[in-house]
């Protein structure tokens, strides 16, 4: 089957017609469910948890995620995400997911998420130490910061995520590479350490073509030294575009479904109500 459940409705709202969008370009790539995975940043529920770890004084850093907070953000509770949801399954097969940002306070978290009947559960590593590594305005900091420790960060925050027991998914797997700034030391054992942690959570892999088609990089994660040890440990790997236009629905499917294939793969994960099976992939 095809399947994509990573995408998002952040560059629009909460209207139909726009949604129908999504619909249609999956249509077209023969995608025959997508399900939303709205990021936490849409949601006033989870605002606290951004002003406590994000960096938010006046460094370079802070001044622009002061800003970022206040742009798009926390425009709709969780109850309007599910009554707009009830809408959409009236009529298409598509799925209610999450994607949660690595907070630190994983207890809220869990009150949160606890409250609502999502079909499953994204959690992805966004920020490290405060700062949001992604954004391309302030990827300066890139070269403040020795690539050891990010690496090292980084891998502490999956761990984190993945002993929380909180997620189906793991969303993006070292995007780090995004910017194109690669190691040239041995990250074997950072992707090990990642791989055990989710194989323990029992938590998916993203194949996540977002990097492909938004990012320097222009590769899709999780790059293949970390699916190859991915595949070692037997983790189960689901197929996505990171749309956030309704155009890029189902973008580069294909692609993913032939490169999980070279890692032996020939199965996906199909979510209902936290529950998963397993159905062919692509």
């Amino acid at each position: 089957m095809k399947l994509d459940y990573h995408m998002h409705l952040e560059y629009g709202s909460y209207d139909e017609t726009w949604v129908e969008g999504f619909f249609r370009a999956a249509e077209a790539r023969g995608v025959t469910e997508i399900g939303f995975s709205e990021h936490s940043h849409t949601f006033p529920e989870f605002e606290p948890l951004y002003r406590e770890d994000l960096i938010l004084d006046d460094s370079f850093i802070g001044s622009f995620q002061q800003k970022w907070l206040m742009k798009n953000k926390f425009k709709y509770t969780l109850d309007e995400y599910f009554a707009f949801m009830a809408k959409l399954k009236e009529k298409h097969a598509v799925k209610t997911g999450i994607e949660v940002c690595n907070f630190q306070d994983q207890e809220k978290v869990a009150e949160i998420l606890g409250k609502y009947d999502f079909d499953y559960v994204i959690g992805s590593v966004h920020f490290i130490r405060g700062w949001a590594y992604d954004s391309s305005e302030i990827k300066a900091q890139w070269e403040r910061v020795a690539l050891t420790d990010i690496y090292e960060w980084y891998t502490e925050e999956i761990e984190k995520l993945c002993a929380a027991k909180l997620y189906d998914v793991l969303g993006h797997p070292f995007n780090i590479r995004l910017f194109r700034y690669l190691p040239d030391f041995d990250v074997t054992p950072f992707l090990e350490r990642a791989a055990r942690a989710m194989e323990e959570a029992e938590m998916a892999v993203d194949i996540n073509t977002g990097t492909l088609y938004r990012y320097p990089i222009a590769e899709i994660s999780p790059y293949e030294e970390f699916m190859r040890i991915a595949a070692s440990h037997r983790l189960p790997v689901i197929t996505t575009s990171d749309a956030h236009k309704p155009e890029d629905a189902g973008a580069y499917n294909d692609e993913a479904v032939a490169y999980a294939r070279r890692f032996g793969y020939e199965t996906t994960l199909r979510f209902d109500g936290r529950r998963r099976e397993v159905v062919p992939l692509g």
